[in-house]
């Protein structure tokens, strides 16, 4: 891909709209997406040479779309499918009915591919790891055995409490090469918010490691690995993969499992036919009015959709290497790991990702030669005010940057964000975007086709009819709305596991605007197409852009001694940090909130849901605003301490407590990012 970049190096103010990048004008001739457009003009005669023309095809011919991204990536299917998709109505739409395939068979590269390396591993833990092709295959096969070896049959469910390393990747492509099910959980997470996800799906084995090192910190995980295994009376045997320095008591071995000898590994992995919906994935919500919800994702939808992506949005093919940093409880790692797909490779990245300083992913970066790379908003503006300078050497080990297109996601960037990395990568690819968990993808993000504009997304997804409403259902241009997607995806979720009737899935996503997808996100489209995200458009945190689900924290806090009620909200920092949380308590009666109760409540937090769940600051209050019905009132308090007027946000009439957002409203102004503390 070639670009140029613009007026960031000029040394004038970087102003929001702001022409960063522009495509070069040969990039029909040089990218993937010019390479599938002339495909469809030589294939199916349309003569299409901009985004506009394209995403237009793509979501009001979505038959003729998805069948060219079908065949342009040559998809292999043992028995044809029937149609394209049975209706375009929401949610009873069908996707490839009639076709047999599996995921598996393309993320495991070609024959061309065999020497070729396909994963590196980079850790605070241990020596780093290096895997071609086809060693890939050879380990997938005889996971695979191993697996079928200890009774993994096809649907069954398959989970990995695990961190971002190969073994990790390997489990999940030999557990889906059956037709099995996989679900994941990062190392960090505490034992009740595993539990929680987990239990749901009734794994018949658990793959777990016993500790890690996270920076100079060692943790060694073996007790909460002991209370996950004990709440998940469906798991058979638990595997200790080994990793680190920590082993698990009474489990088997990963490493003795692959060496095991075994016929059907050696003649390389079998693939199971399924159809495009049968579920590959799981993927968990955050949790924020419950349990968290637990997305189906199926291997036709996450096949089409990323090679979709990975080619046509980040431009990926087999000369390419991706680094994001991610744990395997975020999307992200699903969209890492699909990079396989287009024959590109992986580096897969275990620890703290800014020690010892915030220069270590850079540095790999360079050493690992990647081309594609993940920032979080909240990383780029820290390097940014720490005076991070690629551009010599210094903070690369004296390496040279390979990168060309940056991707960020997760949290908005702001124009400085974009103006620094246009400065530091000049001629990279700011690639902005949001989608989510739900559609294991972007829905609003770059490509090559379209500018860069600073502290704005480029435009929609190929594929993705998204448009903002308004309150009754009317699209909206040029002011806030609530993000909607108006055609189906083939990567919407198959359902929620256990949702029988699909009516928590229909509730989840439908019933706001009847036969339409609403996401929940508040978005502003402009007349050119470029968007920003403002937020989520209910109570989910938003912490350095990972969600952190409010009825998790509750679960942990209300049950300390001492507390009698809470309430948390997450006041985001406009520079791109992480924002400050906010705990309120209600003590139990004769109890207050004093140094040692908040020290108890931080380490519960940490040691039951994750180090990102410690709040910035704790403070007591009365009550919590409910309404009458008992719901906890976060957005208004959020607003409140925002600034909004208490009367605009809630009706005194509708509290429980008509006095309880008195303490709020007395300290609005006085938190949140950058306010000292009192």
């Amino acid at each position: 891909m070639t670009g140029r970049a613009m007026m960031a190096t000029t040394g004038q103010p970087i102003a929001q709209g702001d022409v960063l990048w522009s495509p070069a004008a040969d990039v029909l001739e040089h990218t993937r997406v010019g390479e599938f457009l002339a495909w469809v003009a030589r294939e199916r005669g349309l003569h299409m040479t901009t985004h506009d023309e394209l995403w237009q095809w793509s979501v009001s011919d979505l038959e003729g779309f998805w069948s060219a991204v079908w065949e342009f990536f040559g998809v292999r299917t043992h028995a044809p499918y029937e149609t394209v998709l049975t209706s375009r109505e929401m949610p009873s739409t069908r996707w490839f009915p009639g076709a047999r395939l599996n995921y598996v068979e393309h993320a495991l590269g070609t024959a061309e591919d065999t020497g070729r390396v396909a994963v590196l591993g980079r850790s605070q833990t241990r020596a780093d790891v290096e895997l071609t092709f086809g060693e890939l295959r050879d380990q997938v096969a005889r996971a695979r055995a191993a697996l079928v070896r200890l009774g993994v049959r096809r649907g069954d469910r398959v989970a990995g409490y695990l961190p971002n390393i190969p073994e990790t990747l390997v489990a999940f492509l030999a557990t889906a090469s059956i037709g099995a099910t996989w679900a994941g959980c990062a190392s960090e997470f505490g034992p009740r918010s595993v539990i929680d996800r987990f239990a749901q799906i009734e794994p018949v084995v658990l793959l777990a490691a016993g500790g890690y090192r996270y920076g100079a910190k060692d943790i060694d995980r073996r007790q909460q690995v002991a209370a996950v295994r004990a709440e998940l009376p469906t798991v058979r045997h638990v595997v200790d993969v080994e990793y680190g320095d920590h082993r698990i008591g009474d489990t088997l071995s990963w490493n003795a499992l692959l060496a095991e000898e075994d016929e059907a590994a050696a003649e390389g992995p079998v693939c199971e036919p399924v159809p495009f919906d049968h579920p590959l994935v799981v993927l968990f919500s955050s949790g924020t009015t419950g349990r968290p919800k637990a997305i189906v994702h199926g291997h036709g939808g996450i096949l089409l959709e990323h090679l979709k992506n990975h080619a046509l949005s980040w431009d990926m093919g087999p000369d390419d290497r991706m680094l994001w940093f991610s744990t395997t409880a975020w999307m992200m790692w699903n969209a890492l790991v699909s990079s396989l797909l287009v024959r590109s490779s992986i580096v897969m990245v275990d620890g703290n990702p800014v020690h010892p300083d915030v220069t270590w992913q850079w540095r790999l970066a360079a050493e690992t030669g990647a081309t594609v790379m993940g920032a979080s908003p909240g990383f780029v503006m820290a390097c940014r005010k720490e005076g991070v300078d690629l551009r010599d050497g210094t903070a690369t080990g004296g390496r040279d940057l390979a990168v060309r297109v940056l991707g960020s996601a997760g949290a908005p960037l702001p124009p400085e964000g974009y103006a620094w990395l246009s400065e530091q990568l000049a001629g990279a690819q700011i690639n902005v975007g949001s989608g989510g968990t739900d559609v294991c993808s972007g829905i609003v993000q770059n490509n090559p086709l379209l500018p860069v504009y600073a502290g704005e997304i480029s435009g929609r997804c190929l594929g993705v009819d998204a448009h903002a409403y308004d309150e009754e259902g009317r699209p909206v241009l040029g002011r806030l709305g609530e993000l909607v997607i108006t055609s189906p995806m083939p990567s919407m979720p198959v359902g929620f596991w256990g949702d029988h009737d699909g009516s928590r899935y229909r509730d989840a996503y439908f019933t706001h605007y009847p036969g339409v997808w609403r996401h929940g996100d508040w978005i502003l489209f402009h007349e050119n197409g470029s968007c920003h995200v403002a937020g989520r458009s209910d109570a989910t945190l938003n912490r350095g852009g990972v969600r952190l689900g409010t009825a998790e924290f509750y679960r942990v806090v209300e049950e300390i001694d001492g507390v009698a009620d809470s309430l948390v909200v997450h006041l985001e920092d406009p520079a791109g940090g992480n924002g400050e949380l906010l705990l309120f308590v209600v003590g139990e009666p004769g109890a207050g909130l004093d140094d040692t109760l908040r020290a108890r409540l931080a380490g519960a937090l940490r040691s039951a849901l994750s180090p990102r769940h410690v709040p910035d600051r704790i403070v007591a209050v009365p009550s919590v605003p409910r309404n009458l019905t008992g719901k906890k009132l976060e957005l208004p308090v959020k607003r409140i301490l925002l600034g909004a007027r208490a009367d605009e946000v809630a009706s005194r009439d509708a509290l429980a407590d008509p006095d309880s957002l008195e303490p709020f409203i007395a300290l609005a102004g006085s938190v949140g990012p950058g306010k000292e503390k009192a």
